[in-house]
């Protein structure tokens, strides 16, 4: 059972899908404004966070930046249909993934238990393997990442694409690969959440190094340099 927490404003929309994620086996807390939400995601340990993005005192994107200085909590936006800038701006913000508006309950239900299946898959596994390729040094029992000996701060979903890339060191990954893997789901066209989980793994590594480890391969996908 996962305690998820839904920050919608829509009071309506957020009961009908609190009582359907419940009756699915899922613990809901309820939040209906910005502040709110975040007051609660900070207090609590959640296992997966619904946030939309049109909120009063706070929206949504506000409420993303300020919970990724201090928590790397799983979330999965509530955006409107066919905005492609509130997509791409909340996965730079840090989001793991998005649905978008109006959604089909069990198509939020599989985004939602792609990302537990992740991280209870993470729990159970006794793997002490650190794999280090091209400065980079990724241990996968204590969920580090480390660049030049710098510990770089990753999202979840971050930390499983670039474990993926590593363990497939030198090899074409395609994303459809990765979406399927790391998301729990097929890509869809036009689909540009494994691009930007890559470009902020590019930022965060660029900052304490100049090698470009992670080569686009145009029309097919990404590969990890080995050196």
């Amino acid at each position: 059972m996962s305690h998820l927490l839904l920050i919608e404003d829509d009071i309506e929309l957020s009961n009908l899908l609190c009582e359907y994620l419940q009756s699915q086996n899922h613990t809901v807390s309820q939040a209906f404004d910005g502040e709110a939400g975040l007051a609660m995601a900070k207090a609590d340990n959640f296992d997966v966070i619904l946030l939309d993005i049109m909120l009063p005192k706070l929206d949504g994107f506000e409420v993303l930046k300020q919970l990724r200085q201090t928590h790397l909590t799983p979330v999965i936006m509530l955006t409107a249909k066919g905005d492609d800038f509130d997509r791409i701006f909340g996965l730079e913000l840090g989001a793991d993934d998005y649905i978008s508006k109006p959604f089909n309950h069990r198509e939020l239900l599989a985004r939602i238990n792609a990302i537990t299946r992740r991280i209870e898959f993470v729990k159970q596994a006794e793997i002490s393997e650190i794999i280090e390729h091209n400065r980079v040094a990724l241990n996968m029992a204590a969920r580090t990442v480390h660049v030049n000996k710098a510990q770089l701060t990753l999202t979840g979903t971050e930390f499983a694409v670039l474990q993926l890339l590593m363990t497939q060191v030198g090899k074409v990954v395609t994303k459809e690969t990765i979406s399927q893997e790391v998301l729990g789901r097929r890509l869809a066209p036009f689909d540009r959440s494994i691009d930007m989980h890559v470009s902020n793994l590019r930022k965060k590594i660029a900052q304490h190094s100049d090698a470009n480890c992670i080569q686009t391969m145009r029309g097919s996908g990404y590969v990890f340099l080995a050196q």
